[in-house]
């Protein structure tokens, strides 16, 4: 579905599943296990934390460039959809299945999640945990959205706060 580069080159972006848009700020040679082994330094840019990724394993880990524009016009309109299932599972089996739906590092997915949240929002109280994902896939979504597009975080959280707002009455 994504397009998974091998080679990233420092001052790169790249999408780390789970902590969003990371820059690569380094590629070193580690001693893994007794081998030299070429790594990609990874900054998280929401926290600023710094991951450590061998450039074999970027692949498995699911680390991705950023979305094309198309694939900005797919989320969006996965978004706006209405088009969703009537839920009718436990809140934790909806949670599990939220998370991995996150841990894929795919926007879409994302996209998905934050879009059957916001939904549900409209009909009943989101528990701890589904308010906290709810903001985690926001916040993946405007960073990654935000810099595919080239436009302020802002601008997008506003563009993702009025599809969800409540029709006026």
């Amino acid at each position: 579905m994504f397009h998974l580069k091998q080679q990233f080159s420092v001052g790169d972006k790249a999408v780390y599943p789970v902590h969003g848009v990371a820059e690569v700020v380094a590629l070193e040679q580690r001693d893994i296990g007794g081998s030299k082994t070429p790594v990609y330094i990874l900054k998280i840019l929401d926290t600023g934390m710094k991951i450590m990724v061998p450039t074999i394993n970027a692949g498995s880990v699911g680390l991705r460039d950023l979305i094309s524009s198309k694939q900005v016009k797919e989320v969006y309109s996965i978004l706006k959809s209405r088009d969703i299932p009537r839920d009718t599972q436990t809140w934790n089996r909806r949670y599990r299945e939220y998370m991995e739906k996150i841990k894929t590092g795919s926007v879409f997915e994302i996209a998905e999640v934050l879009r059957d949240l916001c939904v549900l929002r409209t009909t009943k109280e989101l528990s701890f945990g589904e308010r906290k994902m709810l903001d985690t896939a926001r916040g993946l979504l405007i960073k990654e959205l935000a810099l595919a597009k080239g436009v302020g975080d802002d601008k997008i959280a506003a563009e993702i706060d009025a599809i969800f707002a409540p029709a006026a009455a």
